[in-house]
């Protein structure tokens, strides 16, 4: 049975070390065995669960349905009803965000069109940003994360 290290599960999944040890934390893959100095070796299962955990996060499944699935996955002899579902919840998702995503490009294609030639005093991105009131609206509900220093 070929063992790796996490450098070696890494590279052959393309998922970072310390992702790697966050899927570990948080239950998604099971704890590794571990050699006499304490270093952490994987078997070719470790390979085949992240890469599905990989797939699924690639498809933007949240880490409670990828939870989910893979329990699935370790019991093939459930229905999947509970997959089909999943799936179909996620689809939702990506679909009310494609919307989202397509009413901010509305926005800035108006901002872009408005082409201002002269002095950012009447530069029309400036101006929206500036004042909310000046957006075709839509996007305003979408919580943006704050970043300490600018």
């Amino acid at each position: 049975m070929l063992q790796r290290s996490i450098g070696s599960l890494a590279k052959a999944t393309g998922v970072k070390v310390p992702t790697i040890r966050f899927y570990e934390q948080i239950g998604l893959l099971p704890a590794p065995q571990r050699t006499l100095s304490d270093r952490r070796v994987y078997g070719e299962a470790a390979v085949g669960r992240l890469a599905f955990i990989k797939h699924a996060r690639q498809l933007g499944f949240p880490v409670e349905a990828i939870r989910d699935l893979l329990r699935l996955s370790d019991s093939p002899e459930q229905p999947c009803e509970t997959a089909n579902a999943l799936a179909a919840e996620q689809l939702s998702a990506v679909r009310a965000k494609i919307a989202q995503l397509q009413v901010l490009e509305r926005e800035l294609q108006q901002m872009v069109d408005a082409a201002c030639i002269g002095e950012v005093a009447n530069c029309r991105v400036i101006e929206a940003l500036h004042d909310h009131t000046l957006c075709a609206g839509g996007h305003q509900t979408e919580r943006r994360p704050t970043y300490a220093g600018l």
